[in-house]
C-alpha cells in the first residue's frame, strides 16, 4: 500500500512550473536557454508599491492578520471592483489569499463535491481541472477552436451543462491564448446561464488590465447582474503590478460563498503576508500610470512576436486581445523530421526540439487542452524575444 494519498494520481504538477524548472537547470549547466514559459512580468514592482510596504514593516505590522484580509486591503479592493467594474461589495463579501491561485483552490475545495461537474472551456490555465479533480469533482473540457476566436460559444455552454453542474469558469483575457471576451460575448453567455439557476460562475480576471488596441474589459457580473449572487469574481496584484512574488489574490463573491472560502483558508494558510497586503493596498489606490506604460511595451512585444512566429515555415499565430500570451499552431510541422532524426509528432515534441536543439523554452499545447499549439510568454525583455524568435525561425528552416 502506498504511502501516498490516491487522490495525488488523477493530477500532475503544474506543466508551467516544470517548464521553467527545467530551463533554469540547463541554464545552471551552461545552457544559453532563454525562458518563454513563465507567466510573469518582467518589470520590477512599482517603486511607491515597494515603499507602502517597508513602511508598514517599520509600523510593526507584522503580526497575523484577519483570515479574510486586513480591512484596509478589504475596503481597496471594494473601491477596486466599484471604480474598475461597477460591482458593488461590502468588505464581507471580499476574501484575499496567497495569490490567484489559492483563492481558486479555496473555492472549488469549499463547493465542489463528488459528482459535480465544472464545466472549462479549453485552452484553460492548466490548474483548473487539477483543481477540480483534488476536490472529487469532474472537469467537462469545451473545446474552444481558433476558429470562434478560442472563446466560448452560448451553444457549446449550453451543451455542456447538466443537472451537475456546479460551476463554469470564465477566463478573459485568457491564458493561454489572450483571448478576451467583450461585453455582447459575455452578455451571451450569461443570457445562457440565467437558464440555469444551479450553475455558477468562477470569473477568473486576473489579466484584466493587460487589454490593447482600445478593448474594454468586461466581466460577467457586471454585464449580467442578475448573476451576482451566484458569480464569485476573481483577480489580484500579480500581473497587473508585476508582483507575483508577492502573493495576493482576492475575490468578491455571496457572504455565504465567501466564509465557506475563509474556513478552508483558516485551515491552511491562515492568511498571506501582512506585509504583501500592505503592498496591495498601494498598488490598487496608488498611482495607476505604470500600467499603461507598460502595457505600451507588452503591445509593442506582441506584434513583434506575432510578426516573427508568422514568418516561421509551419506555424501561424494569431493576435490576442489581452494578457502577455501568444498561442501559435505548430500544425504545419507535425509529421516533419528534426536533424537528429525525430519525428514531431506532437505540439509536446515540438517544444521538446525548441528546448533541445535551440535552447527556447515554451509549454506545449497539451498542457492547457488544445493541441496542436504552444504558448509563448512575451513578458521578457524585447532582445531576448527577438533571439528566441530567430531561433524558433531557425528550427523550423531545419525540419525535413
Amino acid at each position: 500500500m502506498s504511502f501516498i494519498a490516491e487522490r495525488l494520481s488523477a493530477i500532475k504538477p503544474s506543466p508551467t512550473i516544470a517548464v521553467t524548472t527545467k530551463a533554469n537547470e540547463m541554464r545552471a549547466a551552461g545552457h544559453d536557454v532563454i525562458g518563454l514559459g513563465a507567466g510573469e512580468p518582467d518589470f520590477d514592482t512599482p517603486q511607491h508599491i515597494k515603499e507602502a510596504a517597508k513602511a508598514s514593516m517599520d509600523r510593526g505590522e507584522t503580526k497575523y492578520t484577519p483570515v479574510a484580509g486586513t480591512v484596509a486591503l478589504r475596503k481597496a479592493i471594494v473601491e477596486k471592483f466599484q471604480r474598475d467594474n461597477g460591482l458593488t461589495y461590502t468588505p464581507d463579501q471580499i476574501t484575499v489569499g496567497c495569490g490567484g491561485k489559492q483563492v481558486l483552490y479555496n473555492a472549488i475545495m469549499a463547493s465542489v463535491e463528488a459528482g459535480d461537474e465544472v464545466v472549462i472551456p479549453a485552452p484553460y490555465w492548466v490548474s483548473y481541472p487539477d483543481i477540480v479533480l483534488l476536490a472529487g469533482g469532474t472537469p467537462v473540457i469545451v473545446p474552444c477552436p481558433e476558429d470562434t476566436g478560442f472563446k466560448l460559444r452560448p451553444q457549446d455552454l449550453e451543451a455542456a451543462i447538466t443537472p451537475r453542474t456546479k460551476w463554469v469558469i470564465l477566463n478573459s483575457p485568457n491564458n493561454p491564448t489572450g483571448a478576451a471576451y467583450t461585453a455582447a460575448e459575455l452578455k451571451a453567455l450569461t443570457d445562457v446561464l440565467l437558464r440555469h439557476p444551479h450553475v455558477w460562475v468562477m470569473s477568473d480576471d486576473m489579466y484584466e488590465h493587460l487589454v490593447y488596441d482600445g478593448f474594454t474589459f468586461a466581466t460577467p457580473a457586471q454585464v449580467e447582474p442578475g448573476l451576482m449572487d451566484r458569480t464569485l469574481t476573481c483577480n489580484g496584484v500579480s500581473k497587473a503590478y508585476s508582483m507575483t512574488g508577492w502573493r495576493v489574490g482576492y475575490a468578491g463573491g455571496p457572504v455565504a460563498l465567501i466564509k465557506a472560502i475563509n474556513k478552508i483558508q483558516s485551515q491552511s494558510s491562515t492568511h498571506t503576508s501582512s506585509i504583501s497586503q500592505a503592498a496591495a493596498v498601494a498598488a490598487l489606490t496608488g498611482p495607476q500610470d505604470a500600467i499603461a506604460e507598460r502595457n505600451a511595451v507588452f503591445k509593442e512585444r506582441r506584434d513583434m512576436v506575432v510578426g516573427l512566429l508568422n514568418d516561421c515555415p509551419g506555424l501561424s499565430c494569431r493576435t490576442p486581445e489581452g494578457a502577455f500570451y501568444v498561442y501559435p499552431s505548430c500544425a504545419g510541422v507535425i509529421g516533419k523530421t528534426t536533424p537528429d532524426g525525430t519525428v514531431i509528432e506532437t505540439d509536446g515534441d515540438f517544444v521538446t526540439a525548441m528546448l533541445d536543439l535551440e535552447s527556447v523554452a515554451a509549454v506545449q499545447g497539451e498542457a492547457f487542452g488544445l493541441s496542436p499549439y504552444f504558448r509563448i510568454s512575451y513578458a521578457t525583455s524585447t532582445e531576448k524575444l527577438r533571439e528566441a524568435c530567430a531561433r524558433i525561425k531557425r528550427l523550423c528552416e531545419r525540419l525535413a
